[in-house]
């Protein structure tokens, strides 16, 4: 096409092929990762931080250690099928559980996060416990963040080679007890502890390099980025966050103009904010982001930032709270802390908890009126039914009778449903502690006493000495 009368021509310049131009720039379409060295801070979050780790550990090594009566009190046995927790027997029929198990967490984690933001994130998430952990025993080991910064630029001296070298080690050390831990809790860990040292399980020690090598990279690596990058949390936050919402908040209309200074000098004639440009919430961050820029999803609301915005406003002989747990709502309207309490039970809050109170109460009431016995029923494929001796008609079950309780059960079969019904097998049966047993039981009426066709049949089958009774229906086939 030909330019318009009175348009310049746009004249695009080619290069030859082969040849090249000395104005050509090369943009690289991602940014090489540059690594935090967060500095230690103390404070009340840093302090809150500290208790969660003690307490998810001391729970997390622990448990798998203690035991309730002759076995491990905490078990999910994949080799049984058997999944012991305190005083519960629970089998793969009891799905359920998990099920509801699962819901209530994900309903917590939505009530938490629209009332507080990221706290799962900032001082329970593993991710966030065992960086914690690794960048303590890198601070011990190597010093503070200067030292550690002053040590990675400088050249391989024998100084540190050796640090280096101790960090990985205990790191390993760490990794490695975490993965044994982990798996001890899918295999008796007493018994897992003596198949590594012979050397045997090739499964078991897959496992515990598997999750040993995940947490090493984890927390000693990759850091920042899984909760950056890799948690899907981090991405749908934003739908569960409203203004009303309590998250990590800087002040910028207190703050702003921010700047160095002298504490001496009367900054408000100097036409500055109370930020003093230190720097030092960005220094804390274990994301590594500037808090003053607003709210980013890569914080992950642990309030660091806090301890050390508290800590310089303390020096500087300013209120503190330039940077502070607050809703956008409030920071905008210069509420107090009552005031935005006053808009935590909101519709979205309200309904969140009244769910979550509903379903506690529902898995709670189904274990405790649990039934402590289970029963499968199968019917022998290879006969249907047939005529035996003394003109009976006489149809064959297999039933799984699954003893959920702590002690041996003797249990009696019996069965109703149809005139002259009567059980032809054994009807008493005994089965071990937390065992199960496939029972061949055989059903049967007199001949011509039931029209042609399936009739509806009940097992009974009840714990001797014990309320537990469970009744199971099937099937009785009569030919034509």
């Amino acid at each position: 096409m030909k330019p318009a009368e009175g348009q310049p021509r746009k004249v695009i310049p080619i290069t030859p092929v082969g040849a090249e131009s000395s104005q050509t720039e090369v943009i690289s379409l991602y940014e090489a990762q540059k690594k935090i060295y967060p500095r230690s801070i103390s404070g009340v979050f840093a302090r809150w931080r500290w208790a969660m780790v003690f307490l998810t550990q001391l729970v997390f090594y622990g448990l798998p250690w203690l035991e309730w009566g002759q076995r491990q009190m905490v078990l999910f046995d994949l080799g049984t099928r058997r999944f012991y927790i305190f005083g519960l027997v629970l089998y793969p029929q009891d799905f359920i559980y998990l099920t509801g198990l699962l819901i209530i967490s994900a309903l917590s984690l939505f009530l938490f996060t629209a009332v507080a933001g990221r706290l799962w994130c900032g001082f329970s998430c593993p991710q966030t416990v065992y960086t914690e952990m690794f960048m303590w025993i890198e601070h011990k080991v190597e010093g503070d963040r200067s030292a550690r910064m002053r040590l990675d630029n400088g050249p391989w001296t024998f100084e540190k080679i050796w640090k280096k070298t101790v960090k990985q080690a205990i790191w390993i050390a760490v990794a490695f007890w975490t993965g044994f831990t982990f798996v001890g809790y899918f295999v008796p860990i007493r018994e897992l502890g003596g198949e590594l040292l012979a050397l045997q399980g090739g499964w078991q020690i897959f496992w515990v390099i598997f999750y040993g090598l995940a947490t090493y990279g984890n927390a000693g690596f990759l850091r920042e980025q899984v909760c950056k990058y890799m948690c899907p949390y981090a991405r749908f936050q934003s739908a569960m966050f409203d203004r009303d919402t309590l998250v990590v908040s800087y002040d910028p209309e207190r703050g702003e103009p921010r700047g160095p200074r002298n504490k001496t000098v009367d900054h408000k004639a100097a036409g500055l904010g109370d930020c003093i440009d230190c720097t030092l919430c960005v220094q804390v961050c274990p994301t590594g982001i500037d808090i003053r820029n607003g709210l980013q999803y890569e914080c992950i609301g642990c309030g660091l930032c806090v301890d050390a915005c508290n800590t310089v406003m303390d020096k500087m002989k300013y209120p503190r709270g330039l940077i502070r747990f607050s809703t956008q709502n409030g920071v905008k309207n210069h509420w107090t802390q009552s005031q935005m309490l006053k808009r935590v039970l909101r519709p979205r809050v309200l309904f969140y908890s009244a769910v979550l109170v509903v379903l506690c109460i529902g898995m709670l009431a189904s274990l405790v009126v649990r039934t402590p016995l289970k029963v499968d029923i199968v019917r022998d494929r290879a006969a249907l039914s047939r005529i035996v001796a003394g003109g009976k008609l006489e149809n064959i079950y297999r039933l799984q009778i699954m003893n959920a309780t702590e002690g041996a059960q003797r249990y009696t079969i019996s069965a109703h449903g149809m005139e002259g019904l009567e059980v032809a097998s054994e009807t008493a049966i005994d089965i071990g502690p937390a065992e199960s047993r496939w029972v061949v039981v055989r059903l049967q009426i007199p001949y011509g006493s039931a029209s042609p066709g399936s009739h509806t049949v009940y097992f009974d089958i009840q714990a001797q000495g014990d309320k537990a009774q469970v009744a199971e229906k099937s099937v009785f086939l009569v030919p034509r």
